[in-house]
């Protein structure tokens, strides 16, 4: 008898094939809409694997209603929407899909700094609502990139890439990390610096470090304080890293010039929400990953970790507290 799979949200049929030559699987079927909560408790009581993203919270209440289930496959690298802690104590696996996704995050978090920097959003806003009059000298001005400071905190496998991306741009990169990376200072010709001094020397900020508990906010008021009144915060980590009230303050008194967001603390982002009425933010809808070559490699690793452990091997990205 096939063991059986859930997924919470309608992937594409290559993935679903996939996992039906070995396994029974049961599917959310809509692309837009979260599973609803009483449906994804009723319907992980039974199953022996998991596939889920970063919207649904698979918390303890989930995972004590699971009888049979082995492993929840993470269509993500972050995790932070699943108890890892219960579900270890339960003796369930729990994996993500790191590696597939460093580039395309890169790329996607350069392009997001370039269109800050720009006003790209709010020059096309104005194009496209009749506000572009006679040539100005200074409008639509922004800041420069080439040859600027960026400062990366968290950096990982994603930060790594950024920094090359920059070199294209002969920036000058500061790098924050909790462990000091000797190696890839003399690798990548990177400087280390304390976070306080980051924030004051950087043009530009990038958060580019997985969320937990001991981050939240990492970037408040008192820290936003630090950074030039020229200097931008770019975001592709996840939103909890940003006191997003004492961002909105500093965007709108002019204490930083902008900022460019693809997370935010709640998401999908209300549509009312403060930071949205801003023309100095750049702001997109969590597409960090989102090209379609790397969004299928993360469907494929998911899968594959299911078939894995369901068949008694070992999972190819575990998740370890």
């Amino acid at each position: 008898m096939k063991q059986t799979v859930y997924i919470t949200r309608k992937l594409p049929n290559e993935i679903v094939e996939k996992l039906s030559r070995r396994l029974h699987v049961r599917m959310w079927e809509e692309e837009g809409k979260p599973v609803p909560r009483e449906i994804l408790l009723k319907e992980v009581e039974n199953v022996n694997g998991l596939i889920c993203l970063l919207t649904d919270t698979i918390d303890e209440e989930v995972i004590t209603r699971a009888k049979h289930l082995q492993i929840i496959s993470n269509v993500a690298v972050g995790y932070n929407n699943i108890d890892v802690k219960a579900a270890t104590k339960k003796g369930i696996i729990v994996t993500n899909t790191p590696g597939v996704l460093t580039e395309t995050t890169a790329d996607l978090t350069f392009t997001l700094l370039m269109a800050a920097a720009r006003g790209v959003t709010a020059a096309s806003d104005a194009l496209r609502g009749g506000q572009w009059g006679a040539w100005s000298l200074m409008e639509f001005t922004g800041q420069d990139i080439f040859g600027a400071t960026l400062g990366i905190i968290g950096l990982g496998r994603i930060g790594e890439a950024l920094v090359k991306r920059a070199q294209g741009f002969n920036m000058n990169v500061l790098y924050y990390n909790r462990t000091r990376k000797y190696d890839k200072e003399r690798e990548l010709g990177i400087t280390y610096a304390e976070q306080t001094e980051l924030l004051k020397r950087s043009d530009f900020v990038c958060l580019m470090l997985p969320y937990s508990p001991e981050v939240h906010h990492l970037i408040g008021k008192e820290e936003l304080s630090l950074m030039k009144r020229n200097a931008i915060l770019i975001n592709t980590a996840r939103g909890g890293l940003v006191d997003e009230e004492a961002l909105y303050h500093a965007l709108k008194s002019g204490e930083i010039w902008g900022a460019g967001l693809d997370v935010f603390e709640q998401e999908p982002v209300p549509v009312n929400h403060q930071l949205l009425t801003l023309t100095n933010v750049v702001t997109l809808p969590h597409i960090g990953s989102a090209s379609l070559k790397t969004r299928m490699k993360m469907a494929h690793l998911a899968a594959d970790n299911i078939v894995r452990v369901l068949n008694g091997d070992a999972p190819l990205t575990e998740v370890r507290l």
